[in-house]
């Protein structure tokens, strides 16, 4: 188990990441290396905080509640009473934070991971097994796992994010857009946990096509029919998180002594808004796994520091919610989650009026993804969820986030349509987000390099 020394250098190491990456630069205007050729990215609006000078700087500390760095000017803690647990916040839902548009707020998230059923609902007794102390175990987790009650838990149905929120923006109304851009991550802990289920993930048995002993985990590890969670047989790995040549990287063993290390690249899975005002908190449409047109388990690993994401707003205040911290994902997430870990979050939020040039076009209909290297227009299998049915058919997705790329270079940049077409073909790339949230996903990389020398 990491000690402290070990929370302190991934700190560092993510620290000196960003200041790489040029985060102050984001803080203003995304991509400004091209803004001037292309004014897409949007600038932060006028009343907008400063930014905090100490936003870069160590936790050197597992981050409880309240302790160590809060970049924003709100602060938002996962209480009980302030997270959802399986389900998201809908139309009309009392907000448990109001801010104005352009303000900064950090959000503590709290991980599914370590407090859910099949792994005891006790992460003390759960990480305590994998050589973690108590104190390193974070206080929300454990009282969202032991107290919370705002809806029944049903683990065969409910969804396992822990979703904070909702977060009322001032001015933001239905037609507009919310503009996320994450502006800092910090680990809360030096470690994280991936997990495979059954029936769940790209190699589930529900699969017709695949041999038996192609499915993960084995069929006959599969004990759901005993209706114990504990005892379905599901695959967690603990996956500590340490630092290898200045890198903050997790660790997993390769055969009797080798291990292998991936890089640290920390994001939120789940940043959303209200779409439906379904009448029950636990109906179907508001369960937490597929995303929608608003945003929601969207799980693009883009989606990182120096990011902004565009939401269409549907609600009132927008009522911005956010979930599934992870440390890290590859494309696909075909295990079923990625290596994830609770994280201390720092947004702006902004709200883009149709015609202030804040947004893209395409972001008033669809999700819209930017880096400061590239635009990220976004497909969906099926983007009202689980409205009318389920659709994960990746054909679906792909060809959408097609669409919505060509009416992006279109709209935005003045490309010919057919001109668009050839040039997606020839100079961008589609990666698969994700093939395990029920709506599966795929988003475009538009590099902004390509359009530097417009005439």
């Amino acid at each position: 188990m990491p000690d402290d020394d070990v929370t302190a250098e991934v700190g560092a190491r993510l620290a000196r990441g960003l200041g790489r990456r040029g985060l102050l630069r984001a803080m203003g205007t995304l991509g400004a290396a091209i803004a001037a050729a292309v004014p897409l990215a949007g600038r932060a609006s006028a009343d907008a905080d400063a930014v905090p000078a100490s936003r870069v700087r160590l936790p050197g500390r597992v981050l409880q509640p309240g302790t160590g760095p809060i970049d924003g000017r709100h602060y938002l803690r996962s209480d009980p009473d302030q997270v959802l647990w399986g389900y998201l916040p809908r139309v009309g839902d009392e907000p448990v934070l109001r801010m104005r548009s352009g303000e900064t707020v950090t959000i503590d998230t709290v991980s599914h991971e370590g407090i859910l059923e099949d792994q005891g609902r006790d992460p003390v007794a759960y990480f305590a097994n994998k050589g973690v102390r108590r104190r390193d175990v974070l206080d929300d987790a454990i009282a969202i796992a032991a107290g919370y009650d705002r809806t029944p838990r049903d683990f065969d149905v409910d969804g396992p994010h822990v979703v904070t929120g909702p977060v009322f923006v001032e001015g933001a109304e239905p037609g507009d857009v919310l503009k996320v851009e994450t502006l800092s991550a910090l680990p809360r802990v030096p470690y994280g946990v991936v997990s495979s289920r059954h029936g769940k993930g790209a190699l589930s048995a529900a699969f017709a096509d695949l041999a038996r002993s192609e499915v993960m985990p084995p069929i006959e590890t599969d004990g759901r029919a005993t209706g114990d969670p504990v005892r379905y047989g599901n695959v967690s790995t603990f996956t500590p998180v340490t630092t290898r040549r200045g890198s903050a990287v997790g660790r997993l063993p390769v055969g009797h002594s080798g291990e292998v290390t991936f890089p640290i690249e920390p994001f939120a899975g789940l940043m959303g808004v209200a779409t439906t005002s379904a009448a029950s908190a636990t109906d179907p449409s508001v369960n937490s796994i597929p995303p929608t047109k608003g945003g929601g388990n969207i799980d693009i690993s883009l989606l990182g520091l120096d990011s902004a994401f565009y939401l269409p707003v549907v609600a009132e205040g927008a009522l911005f919610h956010v979930g599934d911290p992870h440390f890290a994902m590859g494309d696909g997430e075909v295990a079923l989650t990625a290596l994830e870990g609770s994280l201390r979050l720092t947004f702006r939020l902004t709200v883009c009026k149709r015609g202030d040039g804040r947004a893209p076009g395409v972001a008033f209909g669809y999700p819209f993804a930017e880096t400061p290297d590239a635009w990220v227009p976004i497909g969906l299998s099926d983007p009202d969820g689980a409205i009318g049915g389920q659709v994960s058919d990746l054909d679906v997705a792909m060809r959408r986030a097609v669409v919505n790329a060509l009416d992006f270079l279109q709209d935005e940049l003045g490309m010919d349509r057919s001109t668009a077409y050839a040039y997606l073909s020839a100079g961008a790339d589609f990666a698969v987000s994700q093939v395990v949230d029920r709506t599966v996903g795929v988003h475009g990389i538009i590099r902004k390099e390509h359009f530097r020398h417009r005439a």
